[in-house]
């Protein structure tokens, strides 16, 4: 009997890591999809550095969009006439018990930084970017990159 109890309660521990694990996992690389058109844009690179999450796009999707630069991105912000490709777009995400909260996105069409948040669902990423409560904002459905 001990041992069907001490194999339940391993069972049970395990699965809790893996689904604790599972929500917070969003290291790697990710297709982003336009919430607006449902277009693939780019692939963007989701790493840790120094405990928070930083997302570089590793590549435009659109052939007429490969060379494309920041032009709208502020005058104060080293990205302004960047290229997108290589652009470090996710900043300063921190892990929390549900997903990685309390970074900022940069949305390198229309230049503007929003907070951001991103939570793990199943094998995809919910990318929230938002001005000052993530009520008032925008989803994006990222994609894994197998």
């Amino acid at each position: 009997m001990k041992k069907v109890i001490s194999s339940l309660f391993m069972l049970v521990f395990v699965t809790a890591i893996a689904s604790a694990q599972s929500g917070t996992d969003i290291l790697g690389k990710w297709k982003t999809i336009d919430d607006e058109t449902g277009e693939a844009k780019s692939i963007v690179e989701i790493y840790e550095k120094g405990g928070k999450a930083y997302g570089k796009v590793i590549e435009v999707l659109n052939p007429d969009r490969k060379n494309a630069v920041c032009e709208k991105c502020s005058d104060s912000d080293p990205r302004k006439d960047q290229k997108v490709e290589g652009m470090v777009i996710l900043t300063g995400l921190e892990k929390e018990s549900d997903g990685w909260d309390d970074g900022q996105i940069l949305d390198p069409n229309n230049g503007k930084v929003y907070d951001c948040k991103i939570s793990r669902k199943g094998d995809k990423l919910e990318v929230r970017g938002y001005l000052g409560w993530s009520l008032i904002g925008r989803t994006q459905t990222w994609l894994p990159i197998k």
